[in-house]
């Protein structure tokens, strides 16, 4: 709740869709390779040959913008599921949140400096002033250019610690611009849209 009130004072709304999910929603509009070791059933719940259980909440960002046109603006909070060894940092059931903007073209209006704007935001409002944001280089199938997004260790305030491995930084997301591809899978024209997910 407090994640959503912080992104609803910048315009986003709450989206939500089924835990139950297809393939084409979970993997296939995401730009996922059929060779993708995240579709294997070693690593998500399967229910036949079409049915799984979300192993994000992307799912819901396509559901999104298969119903609507641009603009878009959402947060995906959600339950999600994989078939992870439950450790300190894993789970086999666990909370994500996702978000997604997408506004038409030629407004040029979404852009990789939005984006590092709304998450630098959102981490000064969820863990206060002292947070440090960094953006590293990373690849996600469903966006080019992608980025791992880490805050400054809550614990250590970034001086190291065995929480944050001695780094100093924790990695909470991954983001970028969402691929050409992507758009084209739910029906739009990537020469008309720009956004960020």
């Amino acid at each position: 709740e407090e994640t959503a009130a912080i992104f609803g004072k910048l315009g986003f709304t709450v989206a939500d869709g089924p835990e139950l999910e297809n393939k084409f929603n979970n993997f296939t509009a995401l730009n996922t390779p059929s060779h993708h070791p995240s579709m294997d059933k070693s690593d998500t719940f399967w229910f036949g040959e079409d049915c799984l259980l979300r192993t994000q909440t992307s799912p819901v960002q396509i559901r999104a913008r298969m119903a609507n046109k641009p603009p878009i603006r959402v947060i995906c909070p959600g339950r999600t599921y994989r078939r992870d060894t439950t450790d300190a940092t894993h789970s086999a059931n666990f909370h994500q949140i996702e978000g997604l903007y997408v506004d038409d073209l030629p407004s040029k209006s979404v852009s990789l400096a939005d984006l590092k704007s709304v998450l630098s935001y959102f981490a000064k409002e969820m863990m206060g002033d002292g947070v440090k944001v960094r953006f590293r280089p990373h690849f996600f199938p469903f966006t080019e250019p992608s980025v791992e997004v880490d805050f400054s260790c809550h614990v250590c305030s970034g001086k190291g610690c065995r929480v944050c491995k001695q780094s100093g930084w924790i990695e909470v997301a991954g983001a970028g611009m969402v691929d050409p591809r992507v758009y084209r899978f739910v029906g739009y024209d990537p020469a008309k849209v720009y956004g960020f997910a």
